[in-house]
């Protein structure tokens, strides 16, 4: 028998914003808002820049491409909830756009790591092997790859939302962020979730644990290979080739090896303090990944510049 509090109707949600800040919604939704705004128009920008220049129509500039259009999912999934919380103060989301929401956030946020690997072993083939580079990364390889990591992360995220709606709820459940999180609607499950909780460790396990390992593997060989230069000139002109490369995989680990520490260490910690950890996670990299490849890598620099000198013109 289900208690009264508990029903096997579809369950309501209620998200959660800036606890005991509402009345300054208004004032922090202007830099959230800005940071959505920033993140869409850089990485659009990449990717007009990219398909417009026949020059960067090489493989590193295809997987900033893909590395581009997750960010601009990842934002666009994030941003009508998170607004509609600052700007109307509407908490409320319906369980099935709740679980919605959680497939696409932690399928782009599995896809971005897995082109993050990619853009890893491209590297690691470019110092490596230059001579082979070209016939490596063919186009075609180039779009196995693709499809192979935009599979991986749809197919691994998949069960978990059955896995979520075979669970009882009750009538109404508080979130802790203003978005869906497959953790977060754990904590509010009311029957056994052993299932659920397991599914949820075997795939961050099989995707960004692997990924991590591989990408310390990957720049063990490329540091290795990079020492071998004789050439003080090359070795730092190959290790300027990783450097923004280096600043997207900080970018988008730390922030989730924090929140991670946070969910299972931090749980005497605020709730701000778990709130502000999870929209750096989901916040961080679409806004830094366009700022950093657009400063550190003079091609895409070079375009940026001769794009707005001809709008001013």
């Amino acid at each position: 028998m289900f208690s009264i509090n508990e029903t096997v109707s579809t369950p309501a949600f209620l998200l959660t914003g800036f606890p005991g800040l509402e009345k300054h919604y208004t004032w922090i939704s202007i830099p959230i808002c800005s940071m959505y705004l920033t993140a869409i128009a850089g990485n659009c920008t990449i990717l007009f820049i990219i398909k417009m220049d026949q020059t960067l129509h090489e493989p590193m500039y295809y997987f900033l491409s893909m590395l581009a259009m997750t960010d601009l999912g990842l934002s666009c999934v994030t941003m009508p909830t998170m607004l509609r919380v600052l700007w109307f103060n509407h908490r409320t989301i319906g369980f099935n756009t709740c679980l919605v929401q959680m497939y696409f956030i932690h399928t782009f946020s599995i896809l971005e790591s897995g082109i993050l690997i990619s853009m890893a072993f491209d590297r690691l083939v470019a110092i490596r092997n230059p001579l082979r580079y070209a016939s490596i990364l063919t186009n075609r390889n180039i779009i196995k790859i693709g499809v192979g990591v935009a599979l991986r992360a749809a197919l691994l995220v998949f069960p978990a939302s059955f896995l979520l709606k075979r669970l009882r709820y009750g009538k109404e459940n508080v979130l802790s962020y203003s978005f869906c999180l497959h953790q977060d609607i754990l904590k509010v499950v009311r029957s056994d979730r052993k299932i659920s909780s397991i599914y949820g460790l075997m795939v961050v396990i099989s995707s960004m644990a692997l990924d991590s390992v591989l990408l310390v593997f990957s720049y063990i060989m490329i540091l290795k290979t990079v020492l071998s230069i004789a050439s003080k000139q090359e070795r730092l002109r190959a290790l300027n080739t990783c450097i923004s490369h280096i600043c997207a995989v900080l970018t988008f680990y730390i922030p989730m090896i924090g929140l991670s520490m946070i969910h299972r260490y931090g749980k005497n910690a605020p709730p701000i303090v778990h709130i502000l950890m999870a929209n750096v996670y989901l916040l961080v990299p679409p806004l830094m990944n366009p700022t950093v490849y657009s400063v550190k890598t003079k091609q895409i620099r070079t375009r940026i510049v001769k794009l707005f000198q001809k709008g001013k013109s």
